[in-house]
């Protein structure tokens, strides 16, 4: 999971890249990066580890010329983390000069990297995904155009043949040095982009490609729609759009957790509200919570601040007891699932949040939680209320057990990582230390987020181990499992 964002502008973009990507920081905080170019093809670059506000200096933005542009936020799951120079964007001086950004993860790395070694001649600097998915699409661009005859139809051909070469979740957004912004989605659709216009006063159309749409909304973009599985966008330097389906089969099947934990809940998302898909989490989970649960043993709903709290709401207004907030979160700390390294998450768990005693003492407590992965989050979180003074603790999780590693974006790559391989229910209530718990059933999962839209079905590789790409094998899995993030 990362966070990207593209624009074609009429003036300079590098401030409003600056302010999307501050709304993307949810998306991800190890690094972050800012490319623009000017005119005349030259590009401007700056990256940096850690957050955005910590990221770009004065004298970094006014560096950042130019009315084309893009930026990420880094949520490390290929490479390593702490390698600045892992950093998005990646940049290749040929075919034209191309600076790329990429949220997701490739799933066929190792036969692509032979590849560059043996047919496509291409020197590699890091670990990352994206930085070999940039080569693959430079190599298959040079071998569809010349020097001259660069057009949008010989773009769309290179990314055709792009997608039939790497396999997995991908969302990119490219800048081609003196051409225009290019931006394509992964035949299935897993990660998500979303495209957005406004108009100048003097009727210039400026555009916008993003993450989620919460950037079209504060930057007074109209929400065109969302880019579909296998189609690319070219908007040329001057703002004109083309568009075509370059990948011969897709469907689409947005990622699950994108609507359990990671986009804000002020975005839509294939047309889903994603706040609403939580509130609909919470009816269902009501629901599951009343078949398992004596009702009469709880005497308040707390959400775990603070994705869960649409949940929460629900939760509480369903089962007809009483909400409360127990917990109060220092905001200055960052997301704790997204943060490198199992030692970091845990330490920071009471960094971010305390528990108040007066919400606590002497009741018995419904926890409500997103998710739950690892479970030493949750473990901390439940000794946190009974050290409160609760009298006893539920804990309930919105999201059915992740019993399967996430190849597709999402930093689960071991099996053995998550608390809920290979226990039942009860045995993962033991390991957290609550006195019930509760999981979300899948199917009410899925129901919950696709109810009203057009989409049809979802990845959910994490709940129930189906793969939508059709490319993930055990051996696959045992790979991923041995090569993991440091």
């Amino acid at each position: 999971m990362c966070g990207i964002v593209g624009m074609v502008g009429s003036g300079p973009v590098n401030q409003d890249i600056y302010n999307a990507l501050l709304l993307l920081q949810h998306r991800g905080q190890d690094a972050t990066g800012i490319a623009t170019a000017e005119a005349g093809g030259i590009m401007h670059v700056s990256k940096s580890s850690g957050m955005v506000r910590e990221g770009f200096r004065t004298r970094d933005m006014r560096n950042l010329l130019g009315r084309v542009g893009l930026g990420h936020v880094r949520y490390a799951t290929k490479g390593v983390a702490s390698r600045e120079e892992e950093a998005q964007p990646f940049y290749v001086n040929s075919p034209y000069g191309i600076i790329l950004v990429h949220n997701g993860n490739l799933t066929n790395t190792r036969e692509l990297t032979a590849d560059m070694a043996l047919r496509d001649r291409r020197h590699l600097n890091s670990s990352s995904d994206t930085e070999l998915l940039l080569n693959v699409l430079a190599g298959e661009l040079q071998s569809t155009t010349s020097a001259i005859d660069l057009d949008p139809e010989r773009i769309f051909e290179a990314v055709a043949r792009t997608h039939a070469r790497i396999e997995g979740a991908y969302a990119v957004i490219a800048v081609i040095a003196g051409h225009g912004l290019l931006a394509f989605r992964d035949p299935h659709g897993i990660r998500p982009l979303i495209l957005g216009r406004r108009t100048t006063a003097e009727g210039r159309d400026e555009w916008v490609v993003a993450s989620e749409s919460l950037v079209l909304e504060n930057g007074d973009y109209e929400v065109v729609r969302d880019v579909a599985p296998g189609e690319a966008l070219f908007i040329t330097d001057e703002g004109e759009l083309f568009s075509r389906q370059c990948a011969p089969e897709s469907d689409l099947f947005p990622c699950a957790f994108e609507y359990v934990y990671l986009a804000r809940p002020d975005s839509v998302m294939n047309g889903i509200s994603v706040y609403e898909s939580r509130l609909r989490m919470g009816e269902r989970l009501a629901a599951t919570i009343a078949k398992h649960v004596p009702l009469e043993k709880i005497d308040v709903v707390m959400p775990i601040p603070d994705s869960s709290r649409p949940a929460a709401m629900q939760v509480a207004r369903v089962l007809g007891i009483e909400y409360r907030e127990g917990f109060y979160k220092n905001h200055y700390v960052g997301r704790t699932f997204i943060m490198p390294g199992q030692a970091v998450r845990k330490r920071s768990v009471r960094q971010k949040l305390n528990a108040m005693s007066s919400e606590f003492q002497g009741k018995n407590v419904l926890l409500i939680d997103d998710s739950i992965v690892r479970g030493t989050t949750s473990q901390q979180i439940i000794q946190m209320a009974r050290d409160a003074g609760a009298s006893s603790v539920t804990f309930a999780s919105a999201a059915p057990p992740i019993r399967f590693p996430h190849v597709y974006g999402i930093n689960m790559p071991s099996r053995h990582e998550l608390v809920a391989f290979g226990r039942t229910i009860p045995e993962v209530a033991e390991v957290l230390g609550c006195d019930h718990l509760v999981y979300q059933e899948v199917e009410d999962l899925k129901s919950s987020i696709i109810e009203g839209s057009e989409v049809e079905d979802l990845d959910m590789s994490c709940f129930d181990g189906r793969y939508v790409t059709g490319t993930v094998s055990e051996e696959y899995l045992a790979w991923v499992e041995g090569a993991q993030v440091s």
